[in-house]
């Protein structure tokens, strides 16, 4: 160990309560304030490797060095450490930023306690300074301060020791709309930030050890009196050498509220699915797994929710054909909806129905679902079926009748109104199909028609698209069921 020295300590006692705080900087002054005596943990904390560095005296050493309080205000005169002793000044956990007024580079963060050095005839014989380096220390505060703040995170920090609030960032103010005045220093019981946590006592028994708690859904006061969704979590730290906690949270309110209004709207579709008087399905879009089947569905066929949950459509063998299953498939996949498909469905007796079957993809908590609707028209169809019959009894001997009226006969086989589907066909597209039902090509009809074939082409394409064909064929059965032979 080794030491600068202007002048020896005076007696046996003196360098013993010296020898005693070697572990610390030790800085020794006489009672004028002349610098005595320092220990090479002193003088490397000042940045001085000889004790006339440290200024000779008090004087000296507010010419060598500037101090500032960790709050930024600078020391005066009389607050400097060695103007306080020889005023008679004790003092103990005092920190200060120093810097050297030659090296701009120099600064270290000291704590300082001083205290007089007493004899064993109760004489002050000397001052003391103890000084402890804690710059890593306070860098550390400030660069948790900094992080702190500028958090976006929502967090605060309670004291554990009186239950009060003692920091708080920008997040949490922007999350709540508290003013920062209205936080610090506010109790906890005030600012309950685990109100209706999902395993509130266990949290607070977990705050109460200073031990961490689990992130957990709960309810945070906001300034206008009404609650917020969040997810908290605290973890146990140390500010100032007391127990705290850093409470931090994720705002999930409007996550929360749009689930709620989710929930609300999946039982309002519920009670309408249920109560629906048309049958209606609800599958799973994967494998066509029945989630639900309504109240209707089940007077329909016979298959009643309970009885087909959880079985797939092949399973419960309403439809026969595998392929009308895979047809659908393949226009939920394109994006498309099915409308009025006319499929056969077995109920559970046995018996088969003839249904109009619409099918229009939905999603029900997360998962992709087919929403399948289902008309019976096996009523209509027999009808149908009646008045077609008897329309060829007739029809048996129809010299008698003109052409006219049998193509109207013809017309009446068509059920939806074969009229109306002719309606939507301009003059012209009608004088071509009733060409092609006769067999003419491209070339003939613009032929007949005085048209360039170019012209005839579009007038094709237009018709297809309006009667949903796609092959010269299909166009000719569509307008021959319909009663089309010339316009």
């Amino acid at each position: 160990m080794s030491a600068k020295a202007s002048k020896a300590p005076r007696d046996r006692s003196e360098l013993q309560q010296i020898l005693a705080n070697l572990i610390q900087g030790v800085l020794v002054a006489e009672l004028d304030g002349s610098i005595a005596w320092a220990n090479d943990a002193a003088l490397e904390m000042h940045g001085c490797a000889e004790l006339a560095q440290l200024g000779a005296g008090k004087v000296g050493y507010r010419k060598q060095f500037a101090l500032r309080y960790l709050n930024n205000h600078r020391l005066t005169t009389r607050q400097y450490p060695l103007d306080r002793l020889v005023a008679g000044e004790r003092f103990d956990n005092v920190k200060v930023e120093v810097t050297h007024r030659s090296q701009d580079e120099f600064r270290r963060v000291l704590e300082l306690r001083g205290f007089p050095v007493v004899s064993s005839l109760k004489i002050i014989e000397s001052l003391v300074l103890i000084v402890s380096d804690v710059t890593e220390l306070e860098s550390a505060a400030d660069r948790f301060e900094r992080a702190f703040a500028a958090n976006p995170a929502p967090a605060v920090i309670l004291r554990l020791a009186d239950s009060r609030y003692v920091r708080v960032n920008r997040g949490f103010l922007e999350m709540t709309g508290f003013t920062q005045e209205a936080v610090i220093d506010r109790p906890f019981h005030e600012l309950d930030v685990l109100r209706e946590a999902e395993h509130r006592e266990a949290a607070l028994e977990s705050m109460r050890e200073h031990r961490s708690i689990p992130q957990q859904e709960a309810l945070a006061r906001v300034s206008d009196g009404t609650d917020k969704f969040v997810i908290v979590a605290a973890q146990p730290i140390e500010m100032d050498k007391e127990a705290c906690m850093l409470f931090t949270f994720a705002d999930l309110d409007a996550r929360k509220r749009a689930e709620m209004s989710l929930l609300r709207s999946e039982e309002q579709f519920a009670k309408a699915f249920r109560s629906a008087p048309v049958p209606m399905l609800i599958c799973a879009r994967s494998d066509w797994r029945i989630m639900a089947a309504n109240d209707a569905f089940g007077d329909a066929t016979g298959y009643h929710h309970p009885d087909i949950q959880g079985q797939t459509l092949r399973e419960t063998g309403l439809w026969k054909s595998a392929r009308i299953l895979d047809d659908l498939r393949v226009g939920l996949d394109a994006g498309q909806e099915t409308r009025n498909l006319e499929v056969p469905l077995v109920t559970r007796d046995g018996a088969a129905i003839d249904c109009l079957l619409s099918a229009q993809p939905v999603t029900i908590q997360d998962e992709a679902c087919v929403l399948c609707v289902v008309q019976d028209v096996t009523e209509r169809k027999r009808a149908e079926a009646d008045v077609i019959l008897a329309i060829e009894t007739v029809m048996k001997d129809t010299t008698w009748f003109s052409h006219t009226v049998m193509e109207k006969l013809a017309q009446i086989r068509q059920p939806g109104g074969a009229s109306s589907e002719l309606a939507a066909l301009t003059p012209r597209e009608l004088e071509i199909l009733g060409l092609i039902c006769k067999g003419h090509d491209d070339a003939e009809i613009a032929n007949t028609l005085h048209l360039s074939r170019h012209t005839i082409r579009n007038h094709v394409a237009n018709l297809y698209s309006k009667i949903g064909v796609k092959r010269r064929g299909a166009a000719v059965v569509w307008g021959r069921e319909r009663g089309v032979a010339s316009y």
